[in-house]
């Protein structure tokens, strides 16, 4: 070995472009694989992969993950049926991968995929009924209890008579 190769060397280090090494806890892409988007053309909520695990995304921030997307996809499908219910257009866009997983579960299932995310935008929906019904009795039943309470601390202000008409205490 010559005596300039060690310059060599560090002079072509020197030329080389910097590469960035990867952190251990460095943030991966999100990659959107399903978009609802309203008609100005802003997206409302997205379904993303990061690394292996997808996650759900409304109005910016991330509210859940999970192993399997399609679950989310049937709720992005419900959240969509009920902008447009309202009067609002917006559109459901996925990924050639989403449809791909949406294929398979739905040739599990013995159905297509359109009626498969149909199934499961029913179940999601139904359930969603169920929760406002009970969310409902609730608020029916805490409105009883109060007003029962009224009453018996009505009651308790008013003195009762006996038999005889004489007061009791």
């Amino acid at each position: 070995m010559s005596k300039l190769s060690k310059a060599k060397r560090d002079k072509r280090k020197k030329q080389q472009t910097k590469r960035p090494f990867l952190r251990l806890n460095a943030q991966q892409q999100v990659q959107n694989h399903a978009v609802l988007v309203n008609e100005d053309g802003q997206a409302v909520a997205a379904i993303g992969l990061q690394g292996r695990e997808w996650l759900l995304a409304i109005g910016g921030q991330t509210m859940g993950n999970a192993d399997n997307p399609v679950p989310m996809l049937a709720m992005l499908k419900h959240l969509s049926n009920v902008q447009e219910a309202e009067g609002r257009k917006v559109t459901l866009e996925y990924s050639e991968l989403m449809q791909k997983l949406l294929d398979t579960l739905a040739e599990e299932a013995g159905q297509t995929a359109e009626e498969y995310l149909d199934k499961l935008v029913a179940e999601f929906a139904s359930e969603q009924a169920e929760d406002a019904a009970a969310e409902g009795e609730a608020s029916d039943e805490a409105a009883a209890d109060t007003a029962g309470a009224e009453g018996a601390a009505d009651a308790e202000a008013t003195p009762t008579a006996d038999a005889d008409g004489k007061p009791q205490a």
